[in-house]
């Protein structure tokens, strides 16, 4: 291959495919790709000398060369040529150069590029997915860390953004984790469609050499071959599985970063970031601003978009090889996975350097009217009427204090009682003493000791359960990252037992 005859093409590319296809492509390739390329080379090479498709000698020249090539990786000492179309063709260039085209032309065959470049993505894919899963695990434990340590910390749970009922913030730390459990096993789940080789599906039609694809998928780390040549270099949907899976996880993230933004303000004062997540304002030295929480609620958009963006490049495009599928729809998938690792890393960061104020939690829950739910529950149990009559009780007496500029800590049965007689035509048996007991955010948080309520000893049954998840999750994925690990040792281990032959 060379830049004025590439296969049946006699020119070379135009200029602007240079500049916006293939040397955008080339310097990406030299970035992200180097390795991948020639570890694909390897393990085909492999393959073919096994089934004695290419003899010994051959794969030996073949594969001492790959090794020099793999050397330089971050200073090639040959010319990397734009002109010859992409990085695999320079690499083939300069093996044909050291070995003869009767030798390293021999590497390609029963390949295409279209099967090369398929296998190249999956892998480097694959590389940052499990990165991202670790960090997603670190997370993950860094909020289980926070909740542990605020078992105690009473607060008003809320609904349309309105006091609700006491929790506590490892209760709603619990929640949150619930949800991004289930977030990561949807990105866990995305490695089935991720780690299957397409490497030996050719262009698209397969190859007429018995090749052993059950081989290259095992020197390469994958967990078997696709099944179908076509499927092969025209499936991409991993990438939106991938792509799915994070955006749902983004949005998690946001909803997370927008209650503690809320809760961060001085009219909640409930926590503060610390300073190293925050700045101040260049004109009102008041100000500090929680930056990391503002950029993960606005990553969930970029998230979105992203996978409507690889979403929209794939529909209506044929089902085989193509440079929508194979280079467009990719574009954005590792800014995707970049933005991704942003979101958890400015979140984890935010999560354990935060401070909260417990005092002024349990403060707003005692007087917001959070607890007068319980009240209305202490109504059902010592009055034995039903709940929509002591509903509509404490609806009235709601209304009442707040028309008398009352906070709920100052109900007394002198409030209650009449309430009952006009509404019921009933004497209430709730004393002081009871309706203070009802009204103690702490103890109406205690009370719930139901499977998923908010009592301490109950939120750290939750908390373990979470924990024990994560250890589990934790373990597949460092097996994932061992299988890949052990098959690039297999693969170098097999190399030299060639070259040395």
């Amino acid at each position: 291959m060379d830049e004025k005859h590439r296969g049946k093409i006699t020119k070379k590319p135009a200029a602007e495919v240079v500049k916006y296809l293939i040397g955008p492509a080339i310097a990406q390739d030299l970035k992200r790709s180097y390795q991948t390329i020639l570890d694909i080379n390897k393990a085909h090479v492999i393959m073919l000398e096994e089934e004695n498709i290419i003899t010994k000698d051959v794969a030996k020249a073949i594969l001492q060369c790959t090794r020099e090539i793999a050397a330089q990786e971050g200073n090639p000492q040959f010319e990397i040529n734009p002109n010859v179309e992409d990085l695999y063709f320079n690499f083939e260039r300069y093996l044909l150069e050291q070995t003869g085209p009767e030798i390293g032309g021999q590497q390609h065959t029963a390949r295409s590029r279209n099967d090369l470049f398929a296998c190249e993505q999956r892998m480097d894919i694959r590389r940052f997915y499990l990165s991202l899963c670790k960090q997603f695990s670190e997370l993950r434990q860094s909020m289980i860390d926070l909740a542990k340590k605020n078992t105690d910390a009473v607060m008003s749970g809320y609904t349309h953004m309105q006091p609700s009922e006491p929790i506590t913030f490892a209760h709603y730390l619990s929640g949150v984790l619930n949800a991004l459990e289930r977030d990561f096993h949807r990105v866990a789940n995305a490695w089935n469609s991720l780690n299957v080789c397409p490497l030996g599906g050719g262009s698209m039609g397969s190859t007429s050499f018995m090749i052993n694809r059950n081989r290259t998928a095992e020197l390469l780390g994958f967990d078997k071959p696709m099944q179908n040549s076509i499927d092969c270099t025209a499936s991409r949907d991993y990438c939106l599985d991938i792509l799915s899976a994070l955006s749902i996880a983004s949005c998690t993230l946001s909803r997370l970063a927008y209650d503690l933004y809320i809760w961060s303000t001085p009219e909640y004062g409930y926590i503060e970031v610390d300073d190293s997540c925050a700045v101040c304002s260049s004109i009102m030295p008041q100000k500090k601003n929680p930056m990391t929480l503002e950029h993960v609620k606005g990553k969930a958009a970029h998230m979105e978009a992203f996978f409507v963006s690889v979403f929209s490049v794939l529909k209506n495009i044929p089902f085989t090889h193509c440079r929508d599928s194979s280079t467009e729809a990719m574009r954005f998938v590792w800014t995707a996975m970049q933005e991704f690792e942003a979101d958890l890393a400015l979140m984890n960061v935010t999560i354990k350097t935060l401070t909260l104020k417990k005092d002024r939690m349990l403060s707003n829950a005692i007087g917001n009217f959070c607890t007068v739910t319980e009240l209305a529950n202490y109504l059902v149990r010592h009055d034995k009427i039903s709940f929509r009559s002591a509903h509509n009780v404490v609806a009235m007496l709601v209304a009442f204090m707040q028309q008398h500029n009352k906070k709920a800590n100052e109900i007394t049965v002198d409030d209650i009682a009449p309430i009952c007689k006009s509404l019921l035509g009933l004497d209430t048996c709730l004393t002081n003493e009871l309706i203070q007991e009802a009204l103690d955010p702490a103890k109406n948080a205690q009370a719930k000791k139901t499977i998923g309520g908010s009592n301490s000893e109950e939120v750290l049954r939750q908390l373990n359960n979470l924990e024990t998840q994560l250890t589990l999750d934790e373990q597949l994925n460092s097996q994932r990252l061992a299988q890949v690990q052990d098959a690039k040792a297999n693969l170098e281990a097999t190399v030299q037992s060639i070259i040395v032959s």
